[in-house]
């Protein structure tokens, strides 16, 4: 919380950067002044101060105030409380985090996608993968099959899938039943399959009765790989026993989590890092904060994020999407 983790060695492979993303053009002059207060988890000290360098080339009157602790759950406190203007999380906020900002201000954080996640470095927002025993002959799943397997609420579809022949698979497969493991919740991965499969809109998914919860991420991997019947989920960072990765998706658009599809934000379950701000509706973000944003969603941000060499940069319909959500930072 001090210092931050110590950054890995940087992924061997290495994305080129969108070539779709814009220079930075500053919309004010460099007299630009005011103070812009920043936190972030313990995974990004020197990825913000890679952006706040950058951002310094353009406002040099701008004062920005960073520092420790660095966590993600303080950081959506400070958020909370007006101490900050940003908070730079490297995973989905917790439910309880979104619940008592709403509580006090009518209304949610906005949460804005700023680099995307690691391909499968540990410990730094790796992507997650489904994963099944090899003996199960099932390849690939679309999402609405996912959420059939985990969900008891099915917001994607109306069924519960209770054997493999539920979701495809045939002969003597057919009949046997689904065993289905994930991480207790609250998680960051749990968290994040939650979000990205179970939910639709505004509605939250719940896990389907039955499930085979570990307390953490760590012995998933074993136990579908000593389950011929088994199916759960884990980053691929911590495949770690010998396990089928599904692709996912339809047919021949089933997209499995090689590092081109991740890096390429193809995968569906990619993950991408938050800056976290107070926007009420309606109103926009003050300058600085607006210009902080703008410059990382654009090609110097990605730039910085490129150069650190262990999370992976956004592409430009990332940042299009990004751009819209924050509402106020909009290019010209």
């Amino acid at each position: 919380m001090r210092q931050g983790r110590t950054l890995p060695r940087p992924e061997v492979l290495q994305p080129t950067l969108d070539p779709a993303l814009r220079r930075f053009t500053p919309r004010y002059s460099r007299a630009l002044s005011g103070t812009l207060r920043l936190m972030c988890s313990d995974t990004m000290p020197a990825l913000v101060r890679a952006w706040i360098r950058s951002f310094a080339h353009y406002y040099p009157a701008v004062r920005v105030v960073f520092g420790p602790p660095f966590e993600g759950s303080d950081g959506a406190t400070a958020l909370r409380e007006g101490r900050i203007d940003i908070a730079f999380v490297s995973r989905e906020l917790k439910p309880t985090d979104v619940t008592s900002f709403r509580a006090k201000y009518g209304y949610g954080p906005t949460s804005v996608a700023v680099s995307g996640g690691s391909w499968r470095q540990f410990g730094y927002l790796d992507a997650v993968a489904v994963i099944a025993n090899p003996l199960n002959p099932v390849k690939r799943l679309t999402l609405a099959q996912l959420d059939a397997i985990f969900s008891r609420s099915h917001l994607r579809g109306d069924h519960l899938a209770v054997t493999w022949g539920d979701v495809g698979a045939r002969g003597a497969w057919a009949n046997r039943p689904i065993h289905v493991y994930g991480i207790k919740p609250w998680n960051g991965f749990e968290e994040f399959v939650r979000e990205r499969v179970l939910d639709r809109g505004a509605a939250r998914g719940h896990w389907r009765q039955g499930m085979r919860f570990s307390r953490t991420v760590f012995p998933v991997a074993r136990r579908v790989a000593a389950d011929p019947d088994g199916i759960g989920y884990t980053g691929l960072a911590f495949v770690d026993a010998g396990v089928k990765i599904l692709a996912l998706g339809r047919g021949a658009g089933a997209v499995s989590p090689t590092y081109t599809n991740v890096a390429l934000a193809r995968y569906p379950l990619s993950r991408v890092i938050y800056a976290n701000v107070n926007l009420r509706p309606g109103a926009k973000l003050a300058p600085a904060v607006q210009e902080f944003l703008r410059l990382i969603l654009s090609r110097p941000g990605q730039r910085d994020v490129r150069r650190e060499g262990v999370f992976v940069p956004l592409r430009e319909f990332q940042v299009k999407a990004a751009l819209r959500l924050a509402g106020g930072t909009r290019r010209d």
